[in-house]
């Protein structure tokens, strides 16, 4: 990372501290270079707002984070928490490195309702959603969400192909999702017949 994102993330180590949310940053934040420089979003927005996204987990008892988010019903009501506080905080860092105000108010916006909010309110929010889902096919996501979960990997990886179609707002998100996917499933001992069957169920 360079300054001042490297200053930004620093300060927001401390928030990361839980759902290992710091190893999901930096593996998000990873995407989003790689959906910047296809997409031509804005680095200035979409990198302090990836590695802010999820500072807000901090405000929630974790105790109750895993009726927020992963397979099956989530509480929405636990998942606006962590975005509204994740704002604030977020908020409070930019204006300690002293941001350009402008970009802090897009990129709270973002941050503010980054999972609740289906459709994007631009091409760097897009890329932001983008970047935090595409984490969930990532080689580190596969070795942590499924022992959460108490779900098989292999279980957990067919359960996510079948989102990529309905999940990934840009096309260079969906590419890179199918990539993740058809690695994961290789390493996992998957046939390539299985794994294109699975992807062509949601479509």
């Amino acid at each position: 990372m360079i300054e001042p994102f490297q200053q930004i993330f620093q300060l927001a180590r401390p928030y990361l501290d839980t759902r290992d949310n710091e190893i999901h940053t930096i593996v998000a934040a990873s995407f989003a270079n790689k959906l910047l420089r296809a997409e031509e979003g804005d680095a200035s927005v979409v990198i302090p707002a990836i590695i802010l996204h999820d500072v807000g987990w901090k405000s929630v008892p974790e105790d109750l984070h895993l009726q927020a988010f992963g397979p099956g019903e989530n509480d929405e009501s636990i998942k606006r928490i962590h975005e509204v506080e994740g704002a604030k905080i977020a908020r409070g860092i930019l204006d300690r490195v002293r941001y350009p105000p402008e970009l802090v108010d897009e990129i709270c916006g973002i941050i503010e309702a980054h999972d609740t909010r289906r459709e994007a309110l631009s091409l760097n929010d897009a890329i932001v959603k983008d970047s935090d889902k595409l984490w969930r096919l990532s080689e580190e996501a596969l070795k942590i969400d499924p022992l959460r979960f108490k779900i098989e990997p292999v279980v957990h990886l067919k359960w996510l192909g079948r989102q990529i179609t309905s999940w990934f707002l840009t096309s260079t998100a969906r590419e890179l999702a199918v990539q993740e996917y058809r690695a994961r499933g290789a390493s996992f001992g998957i046939s390539p017949e299985e794994l294109e069957e699975n992807l062509r169920v949601n479509q």
